[in-house]
């Protein structure tokens, strides 16, 4: 059950609003509730109730509170649709009821009913919307949507309009119009509308009253209904209201949507409903909601003239579900339906009273219309008295209220039955008479006179259509058997019962018929025969001329009228001139409409004055009964027939259709021979009549004057016309007869070659029996031409195979109608060129059959041979091969056949075996030649057989990767030619090559090869196929990228993958693993060859000292400051290691000890010192301190020169010291440096003092170490930025050598200019949005977004880098990689959708933000497009105040964008393409300048921006950048495309540019630390020099000392 509270409900629950509730009292006690429907000027509505404390509420207040309410119902219905804001702060907003009143200070509540439903619209000083979303609610009650009728037709449903309108009008006064039209303004039957109007008291929207019309049981019609119980037959009070649902049904039944329209008088408004029949049948369910639009407009100029007094209701209904209706039929069947209303007869007020004032349907009244069933029934009535009964039905109380909860039964209802005779005038029923004319009409009735209605039903005056009862029980004869019987029988089947009711009869929901299971309805239909049990609840009274009668008085009563009747009015036929033979009627004679069971047949017969005998010859007009329909019939009459015994006359003539004479003037005959005829039979004793081929001719057919004799002359004439024409055979004019007729076209031959064209026209006619063929001269002779009204078919038919062998291809057909030409008809003219020009292609037999239609015997058919052409026109590769055949390169091609066509495909022979030429071609360049070819033709002729086809080349790169090519096959003239699609792949890896060659420079222990490659070749030098699997084994290499790695004894296996470019790249793959100066191995397997086989050693080192001899030393004493090295061959020291000290024996003797590197024990050096006991002095005495040097051993060591000095390496320059007394130079006796090597860790050996703890250590000493420290560091930190600065130029070299050694595209491509290399630049942006819309061409095409167009810098082209650089830098990244959208729709899609589901199909993720353009909302810059894609915008060249040009000025940007190729066709809706919208979206009227120098000179010219082809962006406002720039993302520049190895080397071009600027910063922080070490070794300087300046005496002392 639906708990939703109904609109007009009185019991309100007061609920708080947002804004709080205050109730209000009156005198009584009770509170008042306010209610209003709030119109905004969005198009939106709400509702309000309010329970307000005073009369009145200021303006302000009163709009806060809708303001409010406005925004909680925006949140509640969340609207996809946005509606424009409202100017709640508009000056004057102020608000208006239904009669105009202006509301902008106050609110009176005075001016309002309480309770009650009240309209108010909001103006905001903008422009009143049309309709207003959710202005009603129609959400219907559940109980009712169970009665929804279902069977509705287009006249049921807009009766059901009409009930609605003619209730409405009840309660007009006299003074008032009461006018229903259905006419031009009213009832418009256009393709789409219909329109119904009427001049009632109208609705408004006070209290939801319109409401009532379109919410499905909300309507107070039905509440009339118990008025209508009573009063005087036809009981004329129109309360039709049952349901409730009549009007919204009817109209969403009759059309998609509607709009409905009332006035009321007391309001100057017209308010308007709008329904749609998508909401209707949505509401079906108990918890939906049905809101719908509405509006408020003033009454227009044509409903002030139809509805003077100032009310109407007008129903509009849109898109009809009928297109097309017969308005003469829908007149009849109203007029049928509201017979009485309309005609006013049988009115108990009296002829003069009038319903309504007219009733039109397309501008005609219906109370001119002559026709319609019950009109016709009426007029063709008897003039006798009818037989009226009046009955009262009545029920139970008790059995009422039990009833009543299903079926709404009153406890009475009355019925008049007014029996009407129709007799048999002249042998012939009115009633059938009635059916003709109706059909005559168009009426559209389908009964027979047996199953003719014999009893309607109005209720309160309005028919059911449905309601076509047979005779009710009291009406159906009593006896069975005697001749009365079946005479009471006939006369009973001549009455029709009129059935009036009132409203105590419930009809069916459509109103169609009484509800078959009302007991009111069971008891009127059963009246007559005495009552079941189940139905003795209702009890009957039946009243005649105001008596009661039993039922036996009443069935007395009606057989005596019925005799009455038949006395007084029937005029039957007695019998014929002849005697009669009675016949048994079989069931074949039943479908005549013959009803009794034995007829009399007679020969002659004497009608109205006329003799009519068997044999006659007769002529039956056309249209004069079923069977004439088209044409006048020649016959001969047979029989005639008489139903029933004597006393029962109904006639009927049977003819037969005379085999010469029928169907006149038609040129077939109708094939109906003799045998064909009626004829007389007897079956078992039993006569009976064979009618077979001859027609029934009704009586009534000789009474119009349809059907006379014809005398001898007229008769013979006729036969000798019809036996001219009686077509024989078709025959095909020639184009000698074509030429007289001046037609184009003729006969074709009977042999053509392909290619020629069809006659313009084939011309057949109908040959007559009596025409010579011989007789050329009347051939066009009318007479030898027959003029025959049926259509002649062509159709042709297709035999490859010999002429009659092969299946038949049905090519055309076309069916025509006889036509004529200077005055000879029957002619037919077959269209063949124009509608098939191209019919003689393809060789083989063509049948051209013609057939005449409706006859077997006329037919004729003409072969035309197509032979080949005799010219050739093309080769072709048969079969054609699918998928496209692949090869190996070197392998042999299978057999191709080669087939000779000519040029409309059909086969040739070969005559000889041809020479051929055999190349394989791609885009026209020639990558080999085959020589070595078996070329044969088959037995047949039709094929030529290539053997040995064998393809050698080594320019299989042009075409990788597809490696698609054509195998071009041509005679040496290249008159003829094949191309046969195929694949050629590389052959089998047989060599490899290693770059780069000089590979053992990097092979340094521990070291990953940064740089290898192996390009692979096969047999010919083509790389290798990709994704070829080679096996790769190494020994004294390790593998780093995690590949399945096997092992065999010292050797290392790894299969790796041949890439897109021919190469196994190992770069960053291997690791060195062995020692220095070990011998490594690297080689590759194929198929179990070893293709690539390199041996080679590591770099090779040694430790070396810095002395070369170790001379005789003190014993007891140590070694001092002793400096190891680490150099290669070439001397080149690699790292530095300086030992303290080592302590020497006591005893004389060889001391040996060993150095070995801690990480690498293969370098190492065993050291030998010859230990002497005498001492040795190692350094004369120096007189001053400048010429002081640093001994190697101990102050204790005798020896002299037991360690040579150490060579010096070069070294950047270093700066002079301020102090003259104190220079590094002058320091180099103290320094021992230890050096910086960059790949290997040297090992940090702490130095071993030699004194003891408690030893004292002098402060010169300490000096002296200090500043012996510091000199060494000082000197490691020049050789390593020395160093740091040769690798750097080395790189540099690199770099160099790389740009040199590529071409021209190359170094243009240099600065990332080649489309490709940019698309891989900003897929490189991983999770962006750009990367994905750069790979979206990887997604299949249904998948792909057809609203992107893609990235801006992919949509473009320049002509140079320069260029290309600067104006990427002027829009910047997020602008270059922006997505190009068609609007804001497609954009966000991508956003919600399209972007996230690419990503997921490319397996990426999308995060950040992005920048896109919608071109469809871009201002273009003119508002006419151009018609050529790449024309230049007419922008104004830039000019100086003196009107020069500026030097310099080398165009405008958006002028100097080339556009894509693929997009140049692309448009704007309005017809704008990329350089109108998108590129002068980005760069405007920017210009560009030849350098800095031009672009400053021409400032004064410069208004929206400029920019250099060297780096200068001027961008206004006081802002220019300077300097180089370079920008990854580039526009591409227009050249060539890059090759494999040129994107390789571009590739390690970027990598060593990383590495040179990870190495200047290296050298940056280098050099700083370099001038932080100066100025320590300074101080530590000035310390020593300060000290020794003081303290000369006791240094003086030592040196002594040591001595």
């Amino acid at each position: 059950m639906n708990k939703r509270p109904r609109e007009d409900s009185g019991m309100q629950r007061p609920r708080k609003s947002p804004y709080g509730v205050v109730k209000v009292e009156d005198d009584a006690g009770e509170t008042k509730t306010f209610k209003f429907r709030v119109l905004l000027p969005n198009g939106t509505s709400l509702e309000l109730k309010l329970s307000e404390l005073g009369n009145e509420m200021p303006i302000e207040e009163f709009v806060g509170v809708v303001k409010r309410e406005y925004f909680n119902v925006v949140k509640q219905r969340r609207s996809l649709e946005p509606k424009r804001a409202i100017n709640w702060k508009y000056q004057d907003l102020y608000f208006t009821d239904v009669h105009a009143k202006k509301m902008r200070i106050k609110v009176n509540f005075q001016d309002f009913m309480p309770n009650m439903w009240h309209f108010l619209w909001l103006h905001d000083g903008s422009a009143e919307p049309d309709a207003y979303e959710e202005m009603w609610d129609l959400t219907p009650d559940t109980d009712l949507l169970k009665e929804l009728p279902d069977d509705y037709t287009f006249e049921t449903a807009l009766a059901d309009l009409i009930d609605n309108s003619l209730q409405a009008l009840w309660s007009n006064s006299k003074l008032e119009r009461r006018l229903i039209r259905y006419d031009i303004a009213i009832v418009e039957l256009h393709t789409d509308r219909i329109t119904i109007f009427d001049t009632g008291p109208g609705m408004d929207g006070t209290d939801g009253n319109l409401v009532k019309w379109g919410k499905m049981g909300a309507s107070l019609h039905r509440a009339a209904r118990g008025q209508a119980i009573g009063g005087k037959p036809p009981y004329l009070m129109p309360f039709f209201g049952m349901f409730g649902y009549g009007g919204p049904v009817a109209t969403m039944c009759l059309g998609r949507h509607a709009i409905v329209s009332s006035k009321t008088k007391n309001c100057n408004k017209v308010f308007t409903l709008h329904l749609e029949r998508e909401a209707l049948v949505s509401s079906s369910h108990s918890e939906s909601c049905w809101k719908t639009k509405g509006g408020i407009r003033d009454p227009l100029e044509d409903e002030k003239e139809k509805s003077p007094h100032g009310s109407f209701m007008k129903v509009e209904i849109f898109e009809p579900k009928m297109k097309t209706m017969d308005i003469k039929h829908l007149q009849f069947k109203l007029k049928d339906i509201y017979f009485p209303y309309i005609q006013h007869i049988d009115s108990p007020h009296g002829p003069e009273f009038k319903t309504w004032d007219n009733l039109q349907v397309n501008g005609e009244d219906l109370v001119g219309i002559q026709g319609g069933e019950v009109a016709t029934t009426y007029l063709h009535s008897c003039n006798g008295p009818n037989f009226i009964l009046q009955l009262h039905f009545s029920i139970s109380q008790g059995t009422s209220s039990m009833l009543g909860q299903s079926q709404k039964v009153f406890l009475e209802a009355n019925a008049r039955l007014k029996c009407v005779y129709f007799p048999i005038v002249k042998g012939e029923e009115l009633i059938q008479k009635i059916i003709d004319e109706l059909e005559a009409d168009g009426c559209g009735i389908r009964e027979s006179y047996e199953s003719f209605s014999r009893v309607s039903v109005r209720r309160l005056g309005r028919l059911l259509p449905d309601a076509r009862w047979p005779l009710l029980p009291f009406m159906e004869p009593k006896q069975k058997v005697g001749e009365k019987a079946q005479i009471l029988k006939r006369c009973c089947s001549r009455v029709k019962c009129l059935i009036d009711t009132d409203s105590g009869f419930n009809p069916t929901p459509n109103k169609t018929d009484l509800a078959h299971h009302h007991p009111y309805t069971k008891a009127l239909k059963n009246f007559g025969n005495r009552a079941p049990d189940n139905e003795k609840d209702v009890q009957i009274k039946m009243f005649r001329d105001g008596k009661e009668l039993t039922l036996a008085q009443l069935e007395k009563q009606y057989s005596d009228w019925i005799s009455e009747m038949h006395v007084q009015y029937d005029e039957e036929i007695d019998g014929g001139l002849d005697q009669a033979t009675l016949v048994v009627v079989s069931s074949a004679i039943k479908k005549l409409g013959i009803s009794s069971d034995v007829v009399r047949v007679h020969e002659k017969i004497e009608w109205k004055g006329t003799c009519w005998a068997a044999g006659q010859k007769i002529k039956v007009l056309k249209g004069a009964c079923p069977g004439c329909h088209k044409n006048n019939v020649f016959a001969t009459l047979e029989y005639i027939i008489l139903q029933g015994l004597p006393g029962d006359a109904c006639v009927k003539f049977r003819l037969r259709k005379n085999p010469y004479f029928v169907n006149f003037p038609l040129i077939w005959p109708l094939g109906l021979p003799e045998d064909r005829g009626c004829q007389l039979l007897v079956e078992n004793g039993d006569r009976t009549i064979d009618v077979r081929d001859s027609i029934s001719l009704p009586i009534r057919v000789i009474d119009s004057g349809k059907c006379f004799p014809v005398d001898d002359t007229e008769w013979k004439n006729k036969l000798h016309t019809y036996c001219q024409k009686l077509p024989s055979s078709i025959d095909l004019l020639s184009h000698i007869d074509l030429h007289d007729l001046e037609i184009d076209g003729g006969l074709p031959a009977d042999v053509v070659q392909a290619g020629d064209a069809p006659p313009e026209n084939i011309v057949a006619v109908i040959r007559p029996k009596a025409f010579n063929p011989e007789n050329s001269s009347k051939r066009l002779d009318q007479k030898f031409i027959v003029r025959d009204s049926r259509d002649m078919s062509l159709e042709v038919n297709f035999r490859a195979g010999g002429k009659d062998v092969g299946r038949h291809v049905h090519v055309y057909s076309v069916r025509i109608p006889p036509s004529s030409r200077k005055g000879l008809h029957g002619l037919y003219i077959f269209p063949l060129k124009s509608k098939r020009p191209d019919l003689f292609q393809k060789a083989g037999f063509y049948a051209l059959s013609f057939s005449l239609n409706g006859s077997r015997d006329v037919r004729f058919e003409h072969t035309v041979q197509v032979q080949a052409a005799a010219n050739v026109g093309s080769w072709k590769i048969s079969p054609k091969q699918d998928p496209m055949y692949t090869v190996r390169v070197g392998s042999c091609f299978e057999p191709l056949s080669i087939a000779c066509y000519d040029r409309y495909n059909n086969s040739i022979l070969f005559t000889s075996v041809p020479k051929l030429i055999v190349k394989l071609v791609s885009n026209n360049a020639v990558l080999a030649e085959v020589r070595t070819t078996k070329v044969d033709v088959t037995a047949d002729k039709l094929t030529v057989k290539l053997k040995g086809i064998v393809v050698k080349s080594s320019k299989l790169d042009d075409i990788r990767p597809t490696y698609e090519a054509t195998l071009s096959i041509s005679t040496p003239d290249e008159a003829f030619s094949v191309a046969f699609p195929c694949r050629v792949v590389p052959g089998n890896p047989q060599r490899m090559t290693a770059h780069p060659r000089k590979l053992k420079m990097q092979l340094i222990p521990g070291h990953i090869v940064e740089e290898l490659a192996l390009e692979v070749f096969d047999e010919y030098g083509n790389h290798a196929k990709e994704d070829e699997k080679i096996l790769v084994s190494v020994d004294g290499f390790s593998f780093q990228d995690g590949s399945s790695i096997l092992h065999d004894g010292e050797a290392t296996y790894c299969v790796k993958k041949v890439d897109a470019n021919g190469f196994v790249d190992l770069s960053n793959t291997l690791t060195v693993s062995k020692g220095y100066g070990k011998d490594v191995l690297l080689s590759a397997t194929f198929q179990e060859k070893v293709i690539f086989r390199l041996e080679f050693q590591t770099e090779k080192r040694e430790i070396r000292t810095a002395s070369k001899v170790f001379k005789s030393c003190e014993a007891g004493s140590q070694l001092e400051n002793i400096v190891f090295e680490v150099v290669n061959p070439e001397a080149f020291r690699h790292g530095r290691c300086t030992i303290r000290s080592v302590p020497l024996p006591d005893k004389k003797g060889i001391f040996s000890f060993s150095a070995a590197h801690s990480r690498y024990p293969e370098l190492n050096l065993d050291i030998e010192v010859h230990v002497e006991n005498t001492l040795q002095e190692n350094y004369a005495e120096i007189g001053n301190h400048e010429d002081e040097g640093n001994p190697i051993l101990s102050p204790q060591n005798s020896c002299q020169g037991n360690l040579l000095t150490l060579p010096h390496s070069p070294a950047p320059k270093v700066p002079e010291w301020v102090n003259s007394s104190f220079s590094p130079q002058s320091l180099s006796r103290y320094v021992l440096p230890v050096s910086y090597s960059p790949s290997l860790k040297t090992p940090k050996l702490e130095r071993t003092n030699s004194r003891n703890e408690n030893s004292d250590i002098s402060p010169i000493q300490e000096l002296e170490d200090d500043l012996t420290d510091c000199g060494m560091r000082w000197i490691d930190r020049r050789r390593n930025i020395e160093m740091l600065n040769n690798r750097r130029s080395l790189i540099m070299q690199h770099i160099s050598d790389l740009q040199a050694s590529t071409d021209l595209d190359l170094r243009n491509a240099l600065s990332t200019c080649a489309k490709e290399l940019i698309q891989k630049q900003i897929e490189s942006r991983s999770q962006s949005a750009s990367a994905v819309i750069c790979r979206f061409h990887e997604v299949p095409f249904e998948s792909r977004p057809q609203d992107i167009l893609g990235i801006v810098a992919l949509l473009g082209t320049v002509e140079s880098i320069e260029l290309s650089r600067i104006l990427a830098q002027y829009l910047g990244e997020d602008q270059m990689r922006a997505i190009v959208c068609k609007n804001y729709a497609a954009a966000h899609c991508l956003e919600t959708n399209t972007l996230h589901e690419l990503a997921t199909k490319l397996g990426k993720s999308v995060s950040g933000g992005y920048l896109a353009l919608c071109l469809e909302d871009i201002r273009p810059i003119t508002s006419k497009p151009s018609s050529d894609p790449q024309e230049l915008l007419p922008l104004q060249m830039p000019t100086l105040p003196n009107g020069y040009v500026p030097q310099g000025f080398v165009g405008h940007a958006v002028n100097m964008i080339n556009i894509e190729a693929s997009y140049l066709q692309w448009r704007t809706k309005s017809g704008h393409g990329l350089r109108e919208t998108l590129f002068y979206r980005l760069f405007g009227k920017l210009q560009v300048y030849k350098n800095k120098d031009c672009m400053m000179t021409a400032q004064s010219c410069i208004k929206n921006g400029a920019v250099s082809l060297d780096g200068g962006v001027m961008r206004g406002n006081g802002l220019v950048t300077l300097g180089h720039w370079e920008p990854d993302i580039l526009f591409p520049v227009k050249g060539k495309g890059l090759t494999p190895q040129s994107l390789k080397s571009l590739r390690m071009m970027e990598r060593k540019k990383r590495e040179l600027i990870e190495l200047n910063q290296q050298i940056d922080e280098e050099n700083k630390s370099y001038e932080r070490d100066i100025e320590k070794l300074a101080m530590s300087g000035d310390r020593y020099n300060s000290y020794m300046s003081q303290n000369g005496s006791s240094s003086a002392a030592r040196r002594s000392l040591h001595k």
